[in-house]
């Protein structure tokens, strides 16, 4: 079985990746993928790990939680996220660290999943807007009191990717930058099925059409329509296009007003993002998807 875990980042996504899969639920399963509600699993997961206390389950308890989570008779794959697998957001900024937890929660996974083929895919984001975005999530606390002391200038998203390796090996990884969502997401429906590219699939357009301008979305679907795409690059070239004119500025601009945080050190933490994201794509195990 192919357990495959979309595990975050926080407010990189907000389920927009599972509620797509769903919308292909009768297809995927058609070709072997289960796609299963979150809410029969997520509550499940978080308390047969507790009761696990870092332990595997037998294998009469494994099959019992697969059969509770997997709604498809004959299902070689599963698809299951959850933003809070790793932690819950209050606990991103742990002891100063980013995803301090991650380790030990992506070995917890590991184990209730053992002795199956497990994937994980992670989209990370520039901690300019990563952390702003995230802080304005939190209830009755401020960013100042969630940030602490923390370092932005020293959280690598690369040593959060090389601590899930070294938690689960074994585990192929898939990451991207949550910048470049719209561009990739029709790939990205595609890795996390695991099916073949060019697969046609209901909602890969979804994400672009939030940010784009209404006469774009008609034009685009005009033009793909009367010049189809030959493959992955192909169709991002014209989506780039497309956005470039008719993109909704509101949209795709983030407003930062934190103390300190002038726009040199904005642009100072966007560079060491970049950098970073380079030595993810260097990591062993690891797929980075780019446009």
């Amino acid at each position: 079985m192919q357990i495959a875990l979309h595990i975050g980042a926080h407010s990189t996504d907000n389920d927009r990746l599972i509620k797509c899969m769903l919308k292909n639920k009768k297809m995927l399963a058609e070709t072997g993928v289960s796609v299963p509600g979150p809410s029969r699993y997520r509550t499940l997961i978080r308390e047969t790990i507790q009761a696990l206390n870092g332990g595997r389950p037998s294998q009469e308890a494994q099959d019992a939680l697969l059969e509770d989570i997997i709604e498809d008779e004959g299902a070689e794959r599963v698809l299951l996220a959850n933003e809070h697998f790793i932690c819950v957001q209050q606990k991103i900024l742990e002891h100063g660290v980013l995803y301090a937890r991650a380790a030990d929660r992506i070995s917890e996974l590991s184990n209730l999943f053992y002795g199956h083929e497990v994937e994980i895919f992670l989209a990370v984001a520039n901690p300019a807007t990563f952390l702003p975005t995230v802080a304005g999530r939190l209830k009755n606390k401020s960013f100042a009191e969630w940030y602490g002391l923390t370092d932005a200038m020293g959280l690598r998203w690369s040593d959060v990717v090389q601590r899930i390796r070294a938690a689960n090996p074994n585990a192929t990884m898939t990451v991207w930058c949550n910048e470049d969502t719209p561009l990739i997401w029709a790939q990205l429906m595609r890795e996390f099925g695991g099916l073949d590219h060019m697969v046609e699939m209901t909602g890969q357009f979804d994400i672009m059409a939030q940010i784009m301008r209404a006469e774009g979305r008609k034009r685009l679907k005009t033009y793909l329509t009367e010049n189809p795409p030959t493959n992955e690059i192909h169709l991002r070239r014209i989506i780039a296009a497309f956005l470039d004119k008719y993109a909704v500025e509101d949209e795709v601009e983030v407003e930062l007003d934190l103390p300190g945080w002038t726009e040199d050190y904005v642009y100072a933490l966007t560079d060491l993002y970049e950098e970073d994201c380079y030595a993810i794509e260097r990591i062993p195990g690891v797929t980075f998807i780019t446009p």
